[in-house]
């Protein structure tokens, strides 16, 4: 990954915002913000981050849709309690709640359960980019203010 990021830091970035946006147990911030004081160009990063971060959720979004709760349940491994807490929040805030698809823990359930729920794609791209936007254009201006 080293290598990668030294050689290639946008497409390492665009790589490790995509798995994180997977079921995978990984951030991205950390590299937006090494690379932002590395002196890379912020609107650069933030929409490669961004890009990859909403097609990991796509991905997500897709098993929802396809994989049904067999692959749910048993590939993932999503255990019922966060897939349930997932559907509260669908419960009582609709699809808007793929706002808060950004989030640690519940982001990537809530992106699942809007495939399980077949959400309207067009609307699940527009939520779910707008929440990753909005998360990596603060972590970028938080960056560049305390520089």
């Amino acid at each position: 990954m080293e290598l990668l990021i030294a050689d290639h830091p946008l497409l390492a970035l665009f790589v490790l915002s995509f798995l994180a946006a997977t079921v995978l147990p990984l951030g991205s911030e950390w590299l937006l913000v090494l690379l932002l004081v590395d002196g890379a160009e912020p609107l650069t990063l933030v929409g490669v981050a961004t890009v990859g971060n909403t097609l990991g959720a796509c991905t997500t979004y897709a098993i929802g849709i396809y994989g049904g709760p067999w692959v749910i349940q048993r590939l993932l491994r999503i255990d019922t309690e966060q897939e349930k807490k997932a559907e509260r929040y669908y419960a009582r805030y609709g699809s808007w709640s793929l706002l808060l698809s950004w989030m640690p823990f519940i982001g990537d359930p809530i992106c699942l359960v809007g495939g399980i729920l077949r959400i309207g794609f067009g609307r699940f791209l527009v939520l779910v980019s707008s929440g990753k936007f909005l998360r990596y254009a603060t972590v970028a201006w938080l960056t560049v203010q305390v520089q």
